[in-house]
C-alpha cells in the first residue's frame, strides 16, 4: 500500500508541469488501488475478529558485528481501521484536489506531494518496527513542508513551512532519544517479534521493573513519554501547538490532508500504537491526560476571537487533538481512535467545505466578509452544517459518541480536572462553530470590493461537492458503530477491555453543553449578525479578545524567549567559531613562519657551512694524502734529511754556546 503512492510520486515529480492528466490519474489511480486493497484488509480483519493474532513480517535490513537490525509490517485491528480511514478520506481529498488546483499552474507537483505525503502516512501505519515507523514519519515531516510551502512565493507561506518542519523536529528529537534508549534497553526495536518485541510481556515486564527512574516513574513509563514527544510536535499539542495553525497558509486540500485524515493523526496513532509502554506507569497516561485536555480548552478559547475560516478549523483541530489525547489517557486505545475516526471525516468535511467556500466566495478567508452563501451554495451549506453538528457534539451525528465516550470515561476514572476542562472547551466548540456557520451562510453579503461592489458567490463544481456529501453521510453516521450499545469499535480494537456502560444522564448533560453553545453562538451571531466586517460583539469585552485574538501571545512569547536565546546562541556559536578561525589561523601562521625561519637557517647558514667544511676536508685529506705516497725510499729520505736538519741545528746551537 504504501508503495504504490510512493512510486506515483516520484514519477510525478519527474513529470513535465504540462503533463496534468497523467499527474492526477497516476495519484488518485495509486491511492485508490491502495484504498480498495486497505479496505479489503480490513474487512478481513473484522471477519477473523478482534483477538485474531497479529499478521507480522519481519525481515533483517542490515547486519551490523553480531547484531542485525530488523525491519518489518504489521496487521491488526488497529492497523486495519487506521489504513482503511487515512486511503478511503486522502482519497477524497485527491478528487477535491482537482477542482480546487485545477488552474494552478504546479498542478502536477502538487499532485506529486499529496502522493509522497500518503505514502509516508501509509508507511507509518503499517510498520512493525519504530526504525521503519521513524523514517515514514520522517517522510511526513517532509511532504508537510512541501505542501505548507507549495505556494512558496508567498513569505507567509515559506515561512509557516519553515515553522512547522522546525518545531516538529523538536518533538522529533525526543521521539528518536527514546526509539535510541529503548533499543539499547531491549536489543530490539519491534513491536511485535514472536513474543519479544518491546510491546510483547517479556519486554514490556522488564521495563516496568526498573523503577525510579524519573520522578518515581518506571522505565517504560519514561520511554513512553519520550515517544509522546514526537506525538506532541506531530499533532499540535501544547507547548508545540503553535505550528498548526500556520499551516493554513498551504492550499486548503492540503489543510484537510494534514488537519484530519493524516499528519496530525500520526501522533495519535502513535501513543495508541505503543500504548503497552503508556499502561505501564499511570504517571505516563497522567502527564498525557493533562497535556490534553488543556490542549483542547488552550485551541477552543483561541478558535472563539479568530476571524479566517481555516484558522478557526485549525484550531478546532488542536482542541479536537487534546479530546482524543485524553480519551487515549483515560478510556484506552478503542476510545481515543474512535474519536480519531470520526474526527477524521467531520473535519475533512469542515476544510474542503471550507474550501468550497473559499472557492465560491472569490478567495474570501475572513468570515467577517462574507454571509448569505446558504443561498448560493445550497450543497455547501447543508455539508457544512452536517460538519459543524458532528464537531459540535450534536446527538446523533459521529462526534456525539465518540466525544461523549471521552468525557464518560474520563468522569469514571476520577480524572475531574481533565473533565472539566474538556467540558468547558465542548461548549466552546459549538459556540465558535455556531459562529462561523452564522457569519458565513446567514445574514447580509459582506464580500464587497474595495469600490463597494459585491462579490457574488457560486457554487463548487461538482468534482468538489461530490466528495462533500460522502463525506457529510459518514460524518452524520459512522458514529452509531461505536454506541454505547453497540460498541463495535471498541470490541474489535480491545475485546478484552472494560468499556463504559451507556449513561443516559450523562449524554443529556452533554447535549445541553453542546446545545447552550449552539444557543448563545446564535444569540451573538445569528440573531445578532454584525452589520459589517470589523463589527465583532465578542470584541467588546476587551482585554480578553486581544489576549485571545493573539492566540494567548504564544508566538510573541517564544519569539522573547526561546527564539531569541536561540539567536543568541547562534550568535554566539558564530562569535566562537570566528575566534576558532582566529586561531587556527593564528597557529598556522606561526607555524609557516616557523617553518619559514628553518629553511632561511638551512639555506643560508647549515648547508655554506656544510659545503665549507667538506672542501675543508677535502683539501686536508688531499694534503695528507701526499705524506703517504707508500714509496719506502721516499720515506728514508724524508727521515734522512729531517736527521740531518735537526743535527744541524743542534751543532749550531752548541757553536753558538
Amino acid at each position: 500500500m504504501p508503495l504504490l503512492p510512493l512510486l506515483a510520486g516520484v514519477v510525478g515529480m519527474l513529470l513535465p508541469l504540462s503533463q496534468r492528466r497523467l499527474a492526477f490519474g497516476l495519484a488518485v489511480g495509486a491511492l485508490g488501488a491502495s484504498a480498495l486493497i486497505s479496505i479489503g484488509l480490513l474487512l478481513g480483519a473484522v471477519q477473523a475478529g478482534g483477538e485474531a493474532a497479529p499478521v507480522v513480517v519481519n525481515f533483517t535490513w542490515l547486519s551490523f558485528g553480531g547484531s542485525a537490525l530488523k525491519l518489518g509490517f504489521v496487521l491488526n485491528p488497529l492497523t486495519a481501521v487506521m489504513i482503511a480511514m487515512v486511503s478511503f478520506v486522502a482519497l477524497l481529498i485527491f478528487i477535491f484536489s482537482h477542482g480546487y488546483m485545477h488552474d494552478d499552474r504546479a498542478y502536477a507537483r502538487f499532485f506529486a506531494f499529496l502522493s509522497l505525503f500518503c505514502a509516508g502516512m501509509l508507511g507509518l501505519c503499517v510498520a512493525n518496527s519504530l526504525v521503519l515507523l521513524f523514517l515514514a514519519w520522517e517522510i511526513v515531516g517532509v511532504s508537510s513542508y512541501l505542501l505548507i510551502g507549495f505556494w512558496h512565493e508567498k513569505p507567509s507561506a515559506a515561512a509557516a513551512a519553515k515553522k512547522a518542519f522546525l518545531v516538529t523536529k523538536l518533538g522529533d528529537l525526543g521521539f528518536l532519544v527514546g526509539i535510541l534508549w529503548l533499543y539499547g534497553q531491549t536489543g530490539t526495536q519491534l513491536l511485535f517479534d514472536d513474543g519479544f518485541g518491546v510491546l510483547e510481556d517479556a519486554q514490556l515486564q522488564s521495563l516496568r521493573a526498573a523503577t525510579g527512574v524519573f520522578f518515581g516513574m518506571n522505565l517504560a513509563g519514561v520511554l513512553a513519554l519520550l515517544i509522546f514527544c514526537g506525538a506532541i510536535g506531530k499533532s499540535g499539542q501544547f507547548p508545540l501547538h503553535v505550528w498548526l495553525p500556520d499551516a493554513m497558509e498551504g492550499p486548503t486540500p492540503v489543510s484537510a490532508l494534514i488537519h484530519a485524515a493524516t499528519m496530525v493523526a500520526a501522533g495519535v496513532f502513535l501513543v495508541a500504537r505503543t500504548y503497552p509502554l503508556f499502561a505501564a506507569d499511570p504517571m505516563a497516561l497522567d502527564v498525557v491526560a493533562w497535556v490534553g485536555s488543556f490542549t483542547a480548552l488552550l485551541a477552543a478559547t483561541i478558535a472563539v476571537a479568530q476571524r479566517d475560516i481555516k484558522r478557526i478549523l485549525a484550531y478546532s483541530t488542536v482542541s479536537q487533538l487534546g479530546f482524543m489525547m485524553l480519551g487515549l489517557a483515560v478510556g484506552g486505545v478503542a476510545v481515543g481512535m474512535f474519536h480519531l475516526i470520526t474526527h477524521a471525516f467531520f473535519k475533512a468535511l469542515l476544510f474542503l467545505g471550507a474550501g468550497s467556500v473559499i472557492h465560491g466566495s472569490h478567495h474570501q478567508q475572513d468570515i467577517f466578509k462574507m454571509g448569505g452563501l446558504r443561498g448560493p451554495m445550497k450543497t455547501t451549506f447543508v455539508t457544512y452544517l452536517v460538519g459543524t453538528a458532528a464537531l459540535a457534539g450534536v446527538v446523533p451525528f459521529a462526534g456525539f459518541w465518540s466525544k461523549d465516550e471521552i468525557l464518560l470515561s474520563a468522569w469514571h476514572q476520577h480524572a475531574y480536572g481533565p473533565f472539566a476542562l474538556t467540558m468547558v472547551a465542548s461548549f466552546l466548540t459549538a459556540f465558535y462553530m455556531t459562529r462561523q456557520v452564522a457569519l458565513v451562510f446567514f445574514g447580509a453579503n459582506r464580500n464587497v470590493d474595495e469600490h463597494g461592489h459585491a462579490h457574488h458567490a457560486h457554487e463548487s463544481p461538482l468534482s468538489m461537492t461530490a466528495p462533500l456529501m460522502i463525506l457529510a453521510v459518514f460524518a452524520a453516521g459512522i458514529g452509531l458503530v461505536g454506541t454505547p450499545w453497540a460498541n463495535l469499535f471498541g470490541h474489535f480494537l480491545e475485546p478484552r477491555a472494560e468499556h463504559a456502560e451507556a449513561n443516559l444522564g450523562f449524554m443529556a448533560v452533554a447535549t445541553v453543553v453542546a446545545l447552550a453553545g449552539i444557543g448563545a453562538g446564535w444569540a451573538l451571531y445569528g440573531r445578532l449578525a454584525p452589520k459589517s466586517a470589523g463589527d465583532d460583539p465578542l470584541a467588546r469585552v476587551q482585554p480578553l479578545y486581544r489576549w485571545l485574538e493573539h492566540r494567548w501571545y504564544f508566538d510573541e512569547l517564544y519569539a522573547t524567549t526561546v527564539v531569541r536565546l536561540l539567536r543568541i546562541l547562534a550568535q554566539l556559536a558564530e562569535l566562537i567559531d570566528a575566534l576558532l578561525d582566529l586561531a587556527v589561523m593564528a597557529i598556522s601562521g606561526g607555524l609557516r613562519a616557523l617553518a619559514q625561519a628553518f629553511f632561511w637557517t638551512d639555506e643560508h647558514l647549515v648547508r655554506p657551512a656544510a659545503r665549507l667544511l667538506a672542501a675543508a676536508a677535502r683539501v686536508g685529506g688531499g694534503a695528507l694524502s701526499r705524506l703517504q705516497t707508500g714509496r719506502v725510499q721516499r720515506s728514508l729520505s724524508a727521515v734522512t734529511f729531517g736527521a740531518t736538519v735537526l743535527l744541524g741545528l743542534l751543532l749550531l746551537v752548541m757553536f753558538a754556546r
